[in-house]
Formats: C-alpha cells, structure tokens, sequence
C-alpha cells in the first residue's frame, strides 16, 4: 500500500442486529488530501468515522487506516495516531477542567488531570495550539464555563496536541450560532490550508461548513456512496439533491458553497 495512503477501505460493509450502516464502501484517503463527508441523518457518516478512528471494525472487506489492518492491528497504538474531535469525546471531559488541562491530558491519552506530570514541551504546545484557534485568553478557565464555539475549538486543539497523522473531525460547527460557526470554520481553513497539517476528515450535513482548503468530498445516502472525488466537481445539484433526496440549487461562493431546495 502507497504510505502516503491514510485510509484504504476496500469494498466495507457494517452490519449491526441485520441492518446495514455502510454497505459496499471503497475508498481513500492520502496525506495531503481534506476530505468533507456530507449525506443525511442515517447516510453512516458516523459509522464511517469510527471505522477512521478504529473504534469499529468492519463486517465485510478491509480496511487499513495509518497502514493498518483492522482486525490485525493493536488499535489501542493506532488511535495515539488519530486526533479524533467528536460529541462523544466531549461529553467525557470534566466541566471543573482547565482548558490547557483539557488540550494537555491528549499526550497521555487520558481525560481529565490526576497527579501525572507534564514536560514543559507538553505544557509549550498546549499553549501554542490554544493560541492558534483563538483560546489563549482562556486557558486558565474551567471547560464548563465554554461557549459552544469555544468548546469547540479547545477540543480541536486537544486533537491536535498528539501530532496526529490523520484528523477526525465529527461535525465540528453543530451546535454553533452563525459568528461560532465562521470563526470555526475559518479556523479549520486555516489549518487545511497548512502544508504541515495531517490529512483531514470532516463530517457534516451542510454544504455552509465546509472549510476553505478543502480538497475531496464524499456523498453518502443509506450507506452507500453516492459520489465522491474532487470537491467541485463532486459538489454538483445533481450528486447533492440525490444525496438528501430533494431537488437542491447548489451555488459557489469563491470558496464556499450553499445549497436550497430548488
């Protein structure tokens, strides 16, 4: 396998209590690329995601992610690869956490401060991330007191604090009034956009949230891949109304898209 290839899956298919999440699914991710992941409630972005992240294995074909096989690989080492930025992830931080404690605890792979130590090199980067989305004022604050948008970005930054070769972003503006979500998303432009940034996923369900510096998108409708490829080419009124099931205007604005009922 080419070792610029961060996620080849070849023909997966996951299958819970007899219902099929993804079916069928081939597909690729390399170094340098910025993948966005668009298709309803229920598409299996989600699914997806966690196979990405190893935290599920697939039924049917294979999938490597980092060079690895899933299902022949310590997923445990593999995951100290992978920044992973979801709900899920969040829901598990401490509300009396400090912010820098949030983003610091990621080199040890824990949640939440106990007695362990932290190098000052760890302590320099943590600081230096929360600089670069914004939170420096507020790292001495506790994480319950976040805005949305600034829960965000202090988990985005924790994400990153591990050097990850590929980042996992689980709908990262959800949640988000309009002035949380352009300062997101110009944030994660910011890091598409550098050249020593790891590959990025980012999962979505509208077409507004997508970062410029964005490369490659992947459509998906009930576990199936609908489209997929270059961004503007894939971004089509055609692929996305098939995609949500309604006819759709999709418009481009220099970087950035919309998409209406037609």
């Amino acid at each position: 396998m080419d070792p610029d290839t961060v996620i080849d899956l070849d023909r997966v298919s996951v299958t819970r209590s007899g219902n099929h999440l993804v079916r069928g699914i081939t597909w690729q991710v390399e170094l340098d690329e910025r993948w966005v992941v668009l298709g309803p409630n229920g598409a299996g972005k989600s699914t997806l995601l966690n196979l990405a992240a190893g935290r599920l294995h697939p039924s049917r074909g294979t999938a490597h992610v980092l060079g690895e096989k899933l299902g022949r690989t310590d997923v445990a080492e593999l995951r100290t690869r992978i920044g992973l930025s979801t709900a899920a992830v969040a829901d598990t931080i401490p509300p009396h956490e400090r912010v820098r404690d949030v983003v610091v605890t990621a080199a040890w792979s824990v949640v939440g401060r106990w007695r362990e130590a932290y190098d000052p090199m760890d302590v320099r980067r943590a600081d230096a991330l929360l600089s670069q989305l914004g939170m420096a004022a507020l790292a001495d604050r506790e994480f319950g007191t976040l805005s949305e948008g600034e829960r965000k970005r202090t988990q985005i930054a924790r994400a990153l604090m591990t050097d990850p070769e590929l980042m996992l972003l689980d709908e990262p503006a959800a949640g988000l009034d309009l002035g949380g979500r352009e300062d997101l998303v110009a944030r994660l432009a910011e890091l598409a956009m550098d050249p020593d940034a790891p590959a990025l996923v980012l999962v979505t369900h509208h077409v507004e949230e997508i970062p410029p510096g964005f490369t490659h998108a992947l459509l998906l409708r009930e576990g199936g891949v609908v489209a997929q490829g270059l961004l503007g080419r894939t971004l089509t009124a055609d692929n996305l109304s098939k995609t949500f099931g309604l006819p759709l205007v999709v418009e481009r604005h220099g970087d950035r898209y919309t998409a209406r009922a037609a």
